[in-house]
């Protein structure tokens, strides 16, 4: 009975992941149908819904906006690091095909597992490096790096928009264990990315028409959802056990991209999605028996 109750915050982990990986594949469908805008500007949007939605979830349910002040440097990191990874994300959305920059944006879960080395202290085996590092070589079929190829940019942009995300999930996971609410990192991170866009939008405004606007409104909704679902989850779970699943990202970025877009990506980047999802796939089986070895000996 006490082993049931511990696999439900683990179930419902894994089901919130899957859904924020479906609303962030929706997400980056709106941001690549709004067209030739600005990523700031989109982002801008994208998280001025997603305050609306938290602001609104905080005045409905009374939560508290008190926030201890261990947890103002993590809640700040997040916010800044996230920003970072959206507008690295944005900007890859324009130039590469959706699946190519879900998969280089989903280098996240990797990246989380270095940053807990570093800043949660949390210790790492050579099997786990090893497929830190075999998910780098995957992430090279996609990026596909040579002068020559006009695409290795962007690639190279999203690339580092995982590693920002890698940071900033990470600080989610350090507010979870502090005990700071879900709405409130939202809302501080969707608040934090509004101010930070919005002078560049005031200067650079590109004209939207009506149907850009309701798109942008629609990433914007998809992204509160992806944004309220993954902060859960790493709340209910660590990334170790859980980060798998968001590679199901992969799965709904490619099929999108195929019936709203018909991109059909070439042999090196399923190459690439194989590698990145084994190395997952991998990491997700070694982690899962690595901890009930360190259990059994407990």
């Amino acid at each position: 009975m006490k082993k049931r109750q511990e696999m439900k915050p683990l179930y419902k982990a894994m089901i919130l992941i899957i859904l924020s990986a479906f609303f962030f594949a929706l997400m980056n469908m709106f941001v690549h149908l709004s067209g030739e805008l600005p990523s700031v500007q989109k982002s801008f949007f994208r998280n001025l819904i997603a305050f609306i939605i938290a602001a609104a979830a905080i005045i409905r349910d009374k939560v508290s906006l008190k926030i201890e002040k261990q947890a103002v440097l993590p809640l700040f990191l997040r916010s800044l690091l996230g920003t970072v990874g959206i507008l690295c994300n944005f900007y890859a959305l324009d130039k590469l095909d959706l699946a190519d920059a879900s998969i280089l944006n989903k280098m996240s879960p990797f990246f989380v597992i270095i940053f807990s080395i570093v800043i949660l202290k949390e210790s790492v085996t050579i099997p786990q490096l090893l497929f830190v590092f075999g998910a780098l070589v995957g992430a090279m079929f996609v990026v596909k790096p040579g002068f020559s190829n006009a695409l290795t940019f962007p690639a190279f942009i999203a690339l580092c928009g995982g590693i920002c995300a890698g940071f900033a999930y990470t600080m989610v996971r350090l507010l979870g264990k502090k005990g700071v609410k879900g709405v409130l990192i939202v809302a501080f991170f969707s608040g934090f990315s509004c101010l930070v866009t919005l002078p560049f939008l005031i200067f650079d405004f590109h004209p939207m028409t009506i149907k850009q606007l309701i798109i942008l409104i629609l990433a914007g909704m998809s992204a509160a959802g992806g944004q309220f679902t993954i902060t859960a989850a790493y709340c209910y779970a660590p990334a170790r056990e859980v980060s798998i699943y968001d590679y199901t990202q992969i799965i709904f970025a490619a099929a999108l991209g195929f019936f709203v877009f018909g991109q059909i990506p070439d042999l090196l980047s399923w190459i690439g999605y194989f590698i990145i999802i084994a190395m997952a796939a991998l990491m997700f089986v070694y982690n899962k028996k690595h901890a009930v070895k360190e259990e059994s000996k407990q």
